[in-house]
């Protein structure tokens, strides 16, 4: 099943059909908050070409991935409690190089596609303070369309 957006009261009716006419046993979960936006997508995406535009010892896939391991694993792994234990269990034990790529296309470990609009606008901001802070340009938020 893929993820579904609750926004309304025929969304939640909806969802209620749905899990009604699942066989048992099934495992269900609910995430407070709404899925992060195309927005975010869409600066997230030129946030990390502007990196490997000003950063050219890296490709752009090494800084999303860096990224993902800096920034948004520590804000899932405290607030996503089977994130955290899925990724303690396989990926934490793993050297450094090794988390990177696990990061990276092929592997593409979900990091920010299971984010909540406020988990990925907290992992947007600490990117956009840590490299702004190194003195690198990325393009202003505010405004941003």
């Amino acid at each position: 099943m893929t993820d579904r957006v609750v926004e309304t009261e025929q969304d939640r009716v909806m969802l209620v059909k749905f899990i009604g006419m699942q066989a048992l046993p099934f495992t269900a979960s609910i995430t407070k908050g709404k899925h992060r936006t195309d927005k975010q997508n869409r600066l997230q995406r030129t946030w990390i070409n502007e990196l490997a535009a000003q950063l050219t010892d890296s490709p752009a896939e090494y800084w999303r991935g860096y990224c993902k391991l800096h920034f948004g694993v520590p804000i899932l792994r405290n607030e996503n409690e089977h994130f955290c234990a899925v990724y303690d269990r396989l990926i934490r034990p793993l050297d450094y190089e090794a988390k990177i790529e696990m990061m990276m296309v092929p592997i593409d470990v979900a990091v920010t596609r299971i984010m909540t609009t406020k988990q990925k606008t907290a992992y947007l901001d600490a990117i956009y303070k840590q490299f702004t802070g190194l003195g690198i340009v990325l393009t202003d938020p505010n405004g941003w369309n």
